[in-house]
């Protein structure tokens, strides 16, 4: 009985795993098809794509609606809300305004030079969505994803330019501490710095960063006892990770095989007692999951 079940389980993977197209086909369809426009250009509808698109997958030389390469994605985003913007991820890093990373707001766009042989030519791109988040087409796990400046080393590295699209005497400015993908709906409004002429003149050309990105720290914690904020089949969500990041915890991941399948457990901690892991577990259920427990592993 449980050899038929994993049989049949199998050929359940083997084939949504052969639906899924090819991150570099033979024959790439370089036409561009420019997007419909289907909303208005703004935070809160850039939001509501970013969240449908998470998960699409990658593959060159496609700019939507169902697969994207990296500025294919990006290209439809701002397409969709009637925004044109280049198609190639080098091209669009010399128009817009052009921001510092210390400015860098929910829909600014964020570049790479990822080539090892050229570390000037932009070959990457992502939309950034607060507190280091950014969503992006990955050449890696081939598909929409999240990713983090202040994690990752290799992008933070590699950041070169950073744009701005949106028009911003029509857009609200989302908190980077209640980015528009999460669960919150709180927002806040930002004054907005009128530019002079002179400044307007320069915006064609591309600034290139060189100061590092100050990175997130968080407090070391060694202990037997956490917080388990669920367990998941595969991996827990990238925005499940982001709400326990923002929150200034520390996380960790314990992988294990149960009847053939693959199960994670999201902790947050350790902790030295349990009083103290008592007193995280509070905040964890009123900010991050309600069902949160306190778990002792040794």
């Amino acid at each position: 009985m449980k050899t038929t079940t994993y049989l049949s389980l199998f050929c359940i993977l083997f084939f949504l795993s052969g639906c899924k197209p090819s991150p570099h086909p033979k024959n790439p369809n370089y036409a561009i098809i420019k997007p419909k426009v289907k909303y208005q250009a703004s935070k809160k509808n850039l939001g509501k794509m970013v969240k449908q698109l998470q998960g699409s997958p990658y593959v060159w030389a496609e700019e939507g609606p169902n697969n994207f390469d990296c500025s294919g994605f990006t290209y439809y985003l701002y397409g969709s809300m009637g925004i044109d913007i280049p198609r190639v991820a080098r091209h669009q890093a010399k128009v817009g305004k052009r921001i510092s990373p210390k400015d860098l707001q929910y829909g600014d766009l964020i570049f790479f030079a990822t080539n090892k042989r050229n570390s000037k030519k932009i070959t990457h791109v992502g939309m950034y969505l607060g507190d280091g988040w950014f969503t992006h087409a990955s050449t890696v796990k081939h598909e929409v994803i999240y990713s983090n400046l202040f994690t990752s080393p290799y992008y933070k590295k590699r950041l070169r330019v950073c744009r701005r699209y949106l028009p911003e005497s029509t857009t609200q400015i989302a908190s980077t501490t209640a980015p528009t993908w999460g669960a919150t709906k709180t927002k806040e409004t930002v004054p907005i710095k009128q530019t002079n002429q002179s400044a307007t003149s320069k915006l064609k050309k591309a600034i290139i960063i060189k100061a590092p990105i100050k990175e997130i720290e968080q407090p070391n914690t060694s202990g037997h006892f956490y917080v388990q904020v669920g367990s998941f089949l595969g991996k827990p969500k990238s925005a499940l990770i982001y709400q326990i990041t923002r929150h200034g915890f520390n996380h960790k991941i314990i992988k294990f095989v149960k009847d053939g399948r693959q199960i994670s457990k999201l902790l947050i901690g350790g902790y030295q007692s349990r009083s103290e892991a008592r007193s995280i577990l509070k905040l964890v259920r009123k900010n991050i999951q309600k069902d949160a427990f306190i778990a002792e592993i040794r």
